[in-house]
């Protein structure tokens, strides 16, 4: 024990430091704290970088202290989002035998029919905005909200413990075939703990209980067993994928190319069947447009941490006076139309046979689309950032560290956005972006064989 001390004193020094840093985080922060949440995770990040270089090679170590980061949150209720009681609430709803696409929880609110667990609290906790609207989480993901109900023992910490320790062994799974694919692409496999120990996936994550790292762990699951020539058990797999967070759809055209014709048509219809066997629980007469009504509205209605949307917002309401009221109506209504349009082009030019140029792919694709986005939580990234680890894209561990400056619109009482701070973060990111682009020539990932 002794020697160990001796051999890896500034690692456990680092990783003691960042335990207290992320208990400060859990448990003594609020959202409207913008400096103490900015400067927590300066911290965080400089530590980060510190601990892989000095143990980048010491998997047990990176292991353990990504566990001890997540435990630190097992206790706290998420502090950066009150999404959770909205989990909760589907969750009990399930438990009780209620489609949470048919009914709004203010609707169920008002006719006082639900005798669900802690719904007044859950129904304030939610805000107005998520109860006045239909759920718009897919059917798988409301399984681990019905699992976290049905375990939580009618308490909405229970809940959320459940929920966590769900999160917290996707990451392992995550780590593992994460690990595994990055030897099939002839890469370091301690890359991935720029994804397994980065504040960003910790806290949004394990943290505020986002699931996009649930979907991360079956879509790297899935691909690890299309790689390995067990693409008809991928299928079922990558449909899990899909029906927690949707993003993965996007990539399904790519597929063609690596795995060719014949095998990628199979392919989609096993995902087909396996998503149609996972929706028929879920099915009425108004799902499919309750649900839809619902996901709409994060194209055509709300605005946070947008890129390139806000320039262009900025520019037609100062030079054609334009209601932005009305801009972000039509510009969202644009940006499926746009994506699937680059989801052609990718999949066209790409040269998808080979795994690496199939990830660069996705990496474009979903980067572009959360370029393009009216809202880009910061959870939102972490697909993004899972996909440049693979392939050495640093653009995504930089953005994953300035992503947070967008939680400077809490700080303000009436949650105004200034447009100062997210061109700050945005400018960046570009900058660095187009440093690995033009200097160091990664766009070729996307047209050249393996490297």
């Amino acid at each position: 024990m002794w020697s160990y001390w001796k051999l890896h004193k500034y690692p456990i020094l680092i990783v003691i430091g960042s335990i207290l840093l992320y208990a400060g985080f859990a448990y003594d922060l609020r959202r409207e704290d913008f400096i103490k949440l900015i400067t927590l995770v300066a911290a965080l990040f400089i530590l980060l970088i510190k601990l892989i270089q000095f143990e980048k090679w010491n998997t047990k170590l990176l292991l353990a202290a990504g566990l001890l980061f997540r435990l630190v949150f097992l206790l706290a209720e998420p502090n950066l989002s009150q999404d959770f009681y909205r989990f909760i609430w589907d969750g009990e709803l399930i438990k009780n035998g209620i489609n949470p696409y048919l009914f709004t929880p203010d609707h169920l609110i008002e006719s006082g029919e639900i005798a669900i667990a802690n719904a007044r609290e859950l129904h304030e906790g939610m805000g107005e905005l998520s109860a006045r609207n239909f759920s718009n989480y897919p059917p798988f993901n409301q399984v681990f909200f019905a699992l976290a109900a049905l375990f939580g023992g009618n308490n909405i910490l229970g809940s959320v413990v459940v929920m966590r320790l769900f999160i917290i062994a996707a990451d392992v799974g995550t780590l593992y075939f994460g690990r595994n694919l990055l030897l099939k692409l002839n890469k370091s496999n301690h890359l991935i703990f720029w994804y397994f120990l980065n504040p960003l996936v910790i806290i949004e994550l394990t943290g505020n209980l986002h699931f996009e790292g649930i979907m991360i762990f079956f879509f790297v699951w899935a691909m690890f067993l299309a790689t390995n020539t067990k693409w008809t058990w991928a299928a079922p797999i990558y449909a899990l994928s899909i029906l927690l967070k949707l993003i993965p759809l996007l990539f399904l055209p790519m597929f063609i190319k690596f795995m060719g014709v014949k095998k990628s048509l199979l392919f989609y219809l096993l995902i087909g069947i396996a998503s149609i066997l996972l929706l028929w629980p879920f099915y009425s007469d108004t799902f499919i447009g309750n649900y839809s009504q619902t996901v709409g509205l994060w194209f055509s209605n709300f605005e946070f941490n947008a890129g390139i949307y806000n320039a262009v917002k900025k520019i037609a309401v100062l030079h054609f006076e334009t209601k932005p009221w009305e801009l972000v109506k039509t510009y969202g209504s644009y940006i499926p139309l746009a994506t699937l349009l680059m989801a052609f082009i990718v999949t066209l030019i790409g040269k998808n046979q080979h795994l690496n140029t199939l990830i660069g792919s996705m990496l474009f694709l979903l980067t572009f689309y959360y370029f393009i986005a009216t809202t880009v939580h910061p959870w939102y990234i972490i697909f993004v950032l899972f996909l440049g680890v693979l392939i050495e894209y640093k653009f995504v561990i930089f953005w994953s560290a300035l992503v947070f400056m967008s939680y400077f619109a809490y700080s303000n009482p009436d949650y105004n956005e200034s447009l100062w701070v997210l061109a700050i973060e945005y400018s960046l990111v570009f900058m660095y972006l187009g440093y690995e682009i033009f200097k160091k020539q990664k766009l070729k990932l996307l047209f050249q064989k393996n490297l």
